[in-house]
């Protein structure tokens, strides 16, 4: 049973919260971030460690790839949208990149992180595949540079509604954006259990232009960091 027991915990909660995403209470709350909770919390109780929970759950992981690609569908059906504000989508979602990387340098090396520590930090707003792949370039320590995405994700996911909404942004085209940049598929998939494909849309190509921009940026960073030191 311990065999298959992360990946069916995981997938029964995640059925159930999703299940649950009308209710009142829950629907204010992310699906990943109810079900992730649980699991923390059924771990803590019965005593059970992350490595016995991650031996059958892992397999999980490997969708996040196929299910980054679905975004593509309402992509598709709203490329108009996305063609009529190319003017400023590229130059906001280039901005936005840098932002996400500065402030988390900035933020680390106040913090007196180690320098490997603040590299595997920095791509925290891109994607997990993409992130991986860009901690490996850069020798930055894999598990940390996954936790950060995570946290990232769930945060925007969490919060982002509700700051835009302070804010009083209202544009889905801006909304989505700032949900795909920030917090990546995750900030995205909420957009989609709002059911607001034009988000989705705006979400999905930000994550996939900052994850491009990321793994460009990044490396160079580093390279620069080490001339001038």
């Amino acid at each position: 049973m311990m065999a298959i027991f992360g990946f069916l915990i995981t997938l029964i909660l995640f059925i159930v919260f999703y299940l649950l995403r009308n209710n009142p209470f829950f629907s204010k709350v992310p699906v990943i971030f109810s079900a992730g909770l649980c699991i923390m919390l059924i771990l803590m109780i019965f005593q059970i460690s992350y490595e016995t929970y991650y031996q059958s759950a892992r397999y999980l992981s490997y969708l996040i790839a196929p299910i980054t690609v679905v975004f593509a569908y309402p992509l598709y059906e709203n490329s108009n949208i996305l063609i009529k504000n190319k003017r400023a989508l590229y130059p906001a979602l280039l901005i936005g990149t840098l932002v996400a990387i500065a402030s988390t340098y900035i933020c680390a090396t106040l913090l007196h992180a180690k320098f490997t520590i603040v590299m595997s930090m920095l791509p925290k707003s891109t994607t997990m595949p993409i992130a991986i792949e860009i901690s490996k370039s850069i020798g930055g320590y894999l598990e940390l540079t996954a936790c950060v995405v995570v946290m990232t994700g769930v945060l925007g996911a969490l919060l982002g509604h509700y700051v835009l909404k302070k804010f009083k942004v209202k544009n889905d085209i801006a909304i989505g954006l700032a949900m795909g940049s920030a917090s990546h598929v995750i900030g995205t998939a909420a957009c989609a259990e709002k059911q607001r494909s034009r988000q989705v849309a705006a979400g999905t190509i930000a994550l996939i232009l900052v994850g491009f921009f990321s793994a460009i940026l990044i490396p160079l960073i580093k390279y620069l960091v080490h001339i001038y030191k």
